[in-house]
């Protein structure tokens, strides 16, 4: 089944804040991600709470799409009980409908195919970026749960064997300096 994501998603842009020191809601940013989309700092409430409006508080399975600059990339929202908010880098797409999984959701936003189509349609020289139009009108093929479900997990594990790879990789390249010097000192 094909449908656009406006059809099964509510869109809307993140809050423009300026983060402090202290506060009660965190301030999700890009610079919390890395390439991948993965959250790779720790995290700290740097929002004060008044003024903030409901809306705009994440919740659990909100998919995170940063639409400008040049690292593009989505990322499901787990909420582990710090309220969050995102920031205007980020789209924050909410499905409304219970036949696509937001991991899959993420999935489909981060595959290589949806990446070009998507910045092929970046508007901006300067910082690129995805407007919530096109983003509104990309056709996604959603199938069963169960497909759904599968596809995830083909993903997870061919990413912890790229990993495996990689550290196999570096132990190996250590291994051989080491005999090396070894070989040299001789």
């Amino acid at each position: 089944m094909k449908k656009l994501i406006k059809d099964i998603t509510n869109i809307q842009t993140g809050l423009f804040a300026r983060p402090s020191s202290i506060g009660e809601v965190v301030y999700l940013q890009s610079k919390h991600f890395d390439e991948f989309g993965q959250l790779h700092s720790v995290l700290h409430p740097d929002l004060l709470a008044e003024g903030i409006s409901e809306k705009h508080l994440l919740k659990d399975g909100d998919v995170l799409f940063a639409a400008k600059g040049t690292k593009n990339f989505a990322a499901v929202f787990e909420n582990h009980n710090e309220p969050s908010v995102a920031s205007t880098s980020f789209f924050v797409i909410r499905p409304t409908d219970n036949k696509v999984l937001p991991q899959y959701l993420a999935w489909f936003l981060n595959n290589h195919t949806t990446q070009t189509l998507l910045k092929g349609q970046a508007i901006g020289t300067s910082i690129p970026s995805i407007s919530k139009q096109v983003l509104e009108n990309l056709e996604i093929t959603i199938p069963s749960i169960e497909t759904q479900k599968t596809i995830l997990q083909i993903t997870k594990l061919r990413n912890k064997e790229k990993s495996l790879k990689q550290k196999i990789e570096t132990l190996r390249e250590k291994q051989i300096q080491a005999m090396l010097l070894v070989a040299a000192s001789q």
